[in-house]
């Protein structure tokens, strides 16, 4: 009973005691950090308690363990929000749910993107409008893609960390939900153009009708989910 109770206390503060190491040590993501032994020898642990907080921190991309090369700061060590990659999928009304979630959040940040954006961030937005468009008659997985990175860059385009790392987190969390609602909306042509509508709006630094553009966009796809929710198409 001791020992299940220590094990997880040990673990808990190796990895606060690794997490330090990171942020002190000015490691930024990409950068290599100490071997295993060498760890194991600094922490005065064991290389199996090592690991469990290794795990952990990968877990959450703090770090990457890259098979024989070594441990290296992950991407995501500066997060303040996380996704959680142990989220079940999501069904029926959860599904609304997300969507609903969205309309809370993303269009004031539209709002915010047109207010802030720069020249150079409006034009990688249109880029990723045009590399839509090249997959609007191609694979859903690709045009996916395409949406959500411009759902993402719009708003990393507001300027407020922790709210674009909200949105980035819906979306990664429930990539198969929003594929899942590309295919139940089925009018690419119309999503495509309301994004353009957005980008302009965003483009001529108009914040009101960014917002109001976007909140309609994500009502509209709301809308037509419930719809065929309750009433799937015939056979």
């Amino acid at each position: 009973m001791s020992a299940e109770v220590t094990r997880p206390t040990l673990s808990d503060a190796l990895t606060e005691r690794m997490l330090e190491l990171i942020r002190t040590g000015g490691h930024r993501p990409g950068d290599r950090l100490p071997s295993t032994r060498e760890l194991s020898q600094r922490f005065a642990v064991t290389t199996p308690t090592l690991r469990e907080a290794l795990r952990r921190l990968e877990a959450t991309g703090a770090i990457e363990m890259r098979h024989g090369s070594g441990i290296y700061v992950g991407s995501a060590i500066e997060r303040l929000v996380m996704p959680n990659p142990n989220m079940r999928e999501m069904r029926g009304a959860q599904l609304l749910e997300l969507l609903g979630a969205r309309i809370v959040i993303e269009p004031p940040l539209a709002a915010m993107a047109a207010q802030h954006a720069t020249a150079e961030g409006i034009a990688a937005l249109r880029t990723m409008l045009d590399e839509a468009a090249l997959h609007l008659r191609g694979e859903d997985a690709e045009l996916h893609d395409a949406n959500m990175t411009f759902h993402r860059a719009t708003a990393r385009l507001a300027g407020n960390g922790v709210l674009h790392e909200i949105v980035d987190s819906l979306l990664t969390v429930h990539a198969n939900e929003q594929r899942e609602i590309l295919q139940i909306f089925d009018d690419r042509r119309r999503d495509y153009d309301e994004h353009l509508a957005i980008l302009e709006a965003i483009e001529a630094g108009d914040p009101q009708a960014a917002e109001r553009l976007m909140k309609a966009h994500l009502a509209d796809v709301k809308s037509v989910v419930e719809l065929r929710l309750h009433h799937p198409p015939m056979e």
